[in-house]
């Protein structure tokens, strides 16, 4: 069976468990169409027995309780109707009459209807008498049972509510059954004129007056929805599906004569319907093709769209430039890539996301189609730059590309050279697969990240919205919403990317597998903080809990979780805290089946991993990891004022296209939210992925770019909350079953839910086209100096040409400082050969070039100053240099009678000594394994300490997985174990800390 969820959206399937608590999976029977919690449908009391009350004393209040509650319970077995044809068994359940309505039918749903009434037999005509009904077929005679009457069927006779197969009949019995369209329907009061009170008897189709048609019973006149109350019967809602001229076994009888139909006085119904029947079954002509192609546009339109969109927007991209097409490089400005896309693109664009509201505004949840339309969405907006750019874009990528090629290279990590490798997860694991697959070149790797990195976040945060109590739409929604606010540009070849996929997979398994909900027994204090605390508890939870999962599945996903842990504390520095802080919050605030074992065995790892595995990193610089701690003013100043005082104007468009989108996307997640509460629902797990990454602000900087990442982790929750302002309401399998979950106060005027319902989804487009819009300005407004031409990477790679034994490149920049990287693809290979640590201070005046000079000449022999295309556009935009900077600089240098150039192009150049003092050597390359990493005198202990500790936390999770109340003496006797090792384990981490700080 299928229901309508809070926007009206029909759904076969429910992403609630369908298993209760206190039954394996086994143990329930399949249903591929339930939906979960199916209403009880209760009718008024039909025409009949209106008319039967209105002869009768009034009753007093329980017998007309009773009467009221007195209800027929019958399944309806899915598909309701049946094109097969009846076999014997078909024909014996026809006639067993009532008991049929009763039979438990496998994959069905109970419904109650209140019962028809009991209306006396009508005498049978002449030609009824001398019928019979064959073998297989239904006898003759009264009972009840449900039923749907298949085509080609009659039912004439008492009322019933039988299922009938088709081409057979129940004689004798007016059925309450569905009429297929075109034939001719009883009496709204009854199924047939004898059944209803009238003098009609069976005559020929044609030969009756209308007048002779009509029952005289206290139903009214046919077609009349008659009875106490304007009620309507069991027989207006279930009609019978009859073909005229056809009876029991296929044999013609006559029928009654129906009423005319409006227009058309005088004229049968029936005769008007069998022509009518017959060109419904066999469309001819292309008129009715066109009909019919017209009629099934909302399947067919939204493919076709989101196809034609697709193939617009890659032809107007790589087509070479002209008008209304191709992207032509030069024309790329201040506001990045969406100054040189031409109008088609933004067309196409429009398009699909056209086509995307087209499919979710229908009635139909198109799960398939809606998951391709955002990939398609997606590859628009985050492949935009594989698909302009000439080389892969982003120059830190190709440090990233290094790191893999020299663990590859020499199996060995090396975080003497740069402190990423103190988490060399991500690129041990890539060189492993490249070196696997014998992959030399990681060029087309790198120029696809970006792309496969959203459309694989996809998946996890899909199984998000799978456990939140929200309608299709909302689901949806928020899903195209995670990919049109993801400016953030961190999905590029680095750890941060592939971590987020981790994140966000990690908070999946939580919702999925170890989701609690549990609803509130202690009574709400009467006042104060607690007593809105306390209602806040008592609302419906927003979330969907963990039911019938299998022992076996919740350890798996138990390792599964802490195998995601650890790959990310071997290789990002912030996402484990941030995994941390969402199982930490979700405990406090009782969303989680797991124990407060978990979260002091995961910060345990962190800590040891930073402790003992970066020790080469903090040992002489250990401001840098604890000297932003609390200091948040700071922190945030340096991510937001710092980026966008002192920049060009039309740059400083597309930092407060940033700023926009932020506030926009929290401002809806503010209104999704408050929406939510006034009807009663409080989503605790959204506000807690929204929170919970905003506490990294007080941890540090992380140069510059904290308020970026902390932007990237609260985006799940923000989407989420920010879809709610659109689409608030609950789904149709809750409690509340109503088109439109009202307000807990109904003291605002209500409007019509259709129409409510239409403006949600035209302002829900509306902004996504002015998040996609907005995007293309955020994501790409520095593609001038983040984009990578062919003449950058050449002269690097006449470096790595040059680079034995070493070799040093001088970049320039505006102030000389450790926060501020290369503008160019540095690192791609030898990174323990070239140095990338020298910096040349330059300034708005292109001949200036004394301190570029003397920076040259203070470098050993194999050193060069790079000027490339990137560092000049980002001294312009960043900082304010002149538009012809770079070429006078270039010239500047090239006078220059103490430095030569050895290498140029178009997009860079470089420089070197023009003459050499006798007897300097080319230096020999820093040695990059060290001399061994520090310890202390407490080591040993404490890596026994974190071995026990370990083993004893995890042993009473795994027992906690069995139950609540099992085993409690062993847990005890764990916790005994755990609680003393934990504390040896973390006070000698702190040891390590102080003594080796100390030390070096």
């Amino acid at each position: 069976m299928r229901q309508r969820d809070g926007d009206g959206k029909t759904t076969g399937t429910n992403d609630s468990p369908d298993v209760r608590g206190d039954k394996e999976e086994s143990d329930v029977p399949f249903d591929p169409d339930a939906t979960g919690v199916i209403p009880k449908l209760t009718f008024e009391p039909s025409a009949e027995e209106g008319s039967k009350a209105a002869g009768e004393p009034p009753k007093s209040g329980d017998e007309g309780a009773a009467d009221a509650e007195e209800t027929t319970a019958i399944r309806l077995p899915i598909p309701l109707t049946s094109d097969a044809e009846p076999g014997a068994e078909d024909g014996k359940a026809a006639a067993s009459g009532a008991s049929s309505a009763d039979e438990e039918v496998a994959g069905t749903q109970p419904m109650k209807i209140a019962a028809a009434p009991k209306i006396a037999d009508a005498p049978e005509t002449a030609d009824a008498k001398t019928q019979k009904a064959p073998t297989g077929q239904a006898p003759a005679g009264g009972g009840t049972a449900a039923s749907a009457t298949a085509p080609g069927t009659a039912a004439p006779g008492a009322a019933t509510a039988s299922t009938t197969a088709p081409g057979t009949a129940a004689p004798g019995a007016a059925t309450a059954s569905t009429t297929a369209p075109g034939t001719a329907a009883p009496d709204a009061a009854a199924a047939s004129p004898a059944a209803s009170g009238g003098a009609g008897h069976a005559t020929s189709a044609g030969g009756a007056s209308p007048a002779q048609a009509g029952p005289t019973g206290a139903g009214g006149g046919p077609g009349s929805a008659a009875g106490a109350g304007g009620a309507r019967s069991l027989a207006e809602l279930v009609q019978p599906m009859t073909a005229p001229g056809q009876a029991p076994g296929g044999v013609a009888v006559q029928s009654p004569p129906m009423s005319p139909p409006m227009g058309q006085p005088g004229r049968p119904f029936q005769q008007q319907a069998a022509p009518a029947q017959q060109g419904q079954r066999k469309p001819s002509g292309l008129k009715a093709r066109i009909g019919a192609l017209i009629a099934s546009a909302p399947k067919w339109l939204p493919v076709v769209l989101v196809l034609e969109g697709l193939v617009m927007y890659i032809l107007a991209l790589k087509v070479p430039p002209g008008p209304m097409r191709g992207v032509d490089p030069a024309d790329i400005d201040g506001l990045g890539l969406i100054s040189a896309l031409p109008a088609t693109a933004f067309i196409a664009i429009l398009i699909m996301i056209v086509s995307f509201f087209v499919t979710v505004s229908q009635s139909t949840d198109r799960k398939f189609l809606l998951l391709f339309q955002i990939a398609a969405i997606t590859f628009a907006l985050h492949g935009a730059g594989a698909l302009v750019a000439e080389q892969p874009r982003f120059p830190t990528a190709y440090i990233h590309a290094g790191f893999v090629e020299f663990i590859g290279r020499t199996g060995d990590t090396a975080i003497n050279i740069d402190a990423r490798m103190g988490w060399p997860g991500f690129f041990a694991l890539f060189a492993f697969v490249t070196k696997a697959a014998g992959i030399s070149d990681m060029t087309p790797i790198l120029q696809w990240t970006p792309l496969l990195s959203n459309l694989l976040y996809l998946l996890p945060f899909v199984l998000i919205l799978r456990q939140v109590v929200a309608t299709t739409r909302a689901r949806w929604f928020a899903a195209l919403l995670f990919i049109l606010v993801q400016w953030i540009g961190q999905d590029y070849f680095s750890p941060q990317g592939f971590t987020f996929a981790l994140y966000l997979a990690f908070v999946a398994i939580l919702l999925r597998w170890f989701g609690r909900v549990e609803p509130r027994t202690k009574p709400i204090p009467p006042k104060g903080l607690r007593k809105w605390i306390g209602k806040l508890d008592a609302m419906t939870p927003g979330e969907l809990a963990n039911t019938g999962t299998f022992r076996a599945d919740k350890l798996l996903m138990l390792l599964m979780l802490i195998a995601l842990f650890l790959a990310s504390v071997a290789s990002h520095q912030i996402t484990p805290f941030m995994m941390l802080g969402v199982l930490t919050a979700f405990l406090l605030f009782k969303r989680t089946t797991l124990t407060w074992a978990l979260p002091f065995f995961l910060g345990l790892m962190v800590l040891a991993w930073i402790s003992y595995m970066t020790v080469g990193f903090w040992a002489s610089q250990i401001d840098t990891i604890f000297g932003g701690l609390g200091n948040i003013v700071q922190n945030l100043r340096s991510n937001t004022g710092d980026r966008i005082e002192g920049t060009d104007p039309a740059h400083a468009i597309v930092l407060q296209a940033r700023l926009g989108i932020l506030a926009v996307i929290l401002g809806c997640a503010a209104a999704g939210l408050f929406r939510r509460l006034r009807r009663g629902v409080f989503d605790r797990s959204a506000l807690i992925l929204l929170c919970v990454p905003v506490l990294a602000l007080a941890l540090q900087s992380y140069g510059g770019e904290i308020g970026l990442r902390i932007y990237m982790f609260a985006l799940p929750g923000a989407c989420l909350l920010a879809a709610y302002a659109f689409f608030p309401n609950l789904p149709a399998d809750s409690a509340d079953v109503r088109d439109e979950t009202v307000p807990l106060r109904k003291r605002n005027v209500r409007f019509n839910p259709q129409l409510t319902r239409k403006i949600s989804l035209v302002l829900a487009a509306c902004f996504a086209v002015m998040f996609a819009m907005a995007f293309l300005v955020a994501r790409y407004g520095n593609e001038k100096f983040e984009r990578v031409t062919t003449g950058e990477v050449a002269a690097l790679h006449y470096v790595y040409e040059h680079d034995k034994p070493s070799a040093r490149v001088i970049y320039l920049v505006p102030k000389e400082g450790p926060e501020v990287t290369p503008s160019m693809p540095w690192g791609e290979r030898d990174i323990e050969r070239v140095s990338f640590a020298e910096q040349a201070l330059v300034f708005k005046d292109p001949t200036r070039i004394d301190k570029a000079v003397a920076k040259l000449k203070s470098q050993p022999r194999n050193s060069y100053l790079m000027v490339s295309r990137a560092q000049v556009s980002y001294l312009q935009l960043n900082e304010g240099f002149p538009d012809d900077w770079g070429e006078r600089f270039r010239a500047a240098l090239d006078k220059s009678p103490d430095i030569k150039r050895v290498f140029a192009n178009e997009d860079a150049a470089l420089y070197t000594w023009k003459k050499f003092v006798r007897g300097t050597e080319i230096p020999e390359p820093l040695p990059y394994e060290g001399r061994g990493d520090p310890t202390s005198p407490w080591t040993p202990v404490g890596i026994a300490a974190l071995a026990v500790t370990w083993v004893a936390l995890f042993s009473y999770e795994i027992i906690r997985l069995n139950g609540p109340n099992r085993a409690p003496r062993a847990r005890k006797r764990l916790l005994f174990l755990a609680i003393p090792s934990f504390v040896i384990a973390f006070g000698v981490i702190i040891e390590r800390f102080i003594y080796i700080a100390a030390n070096n």
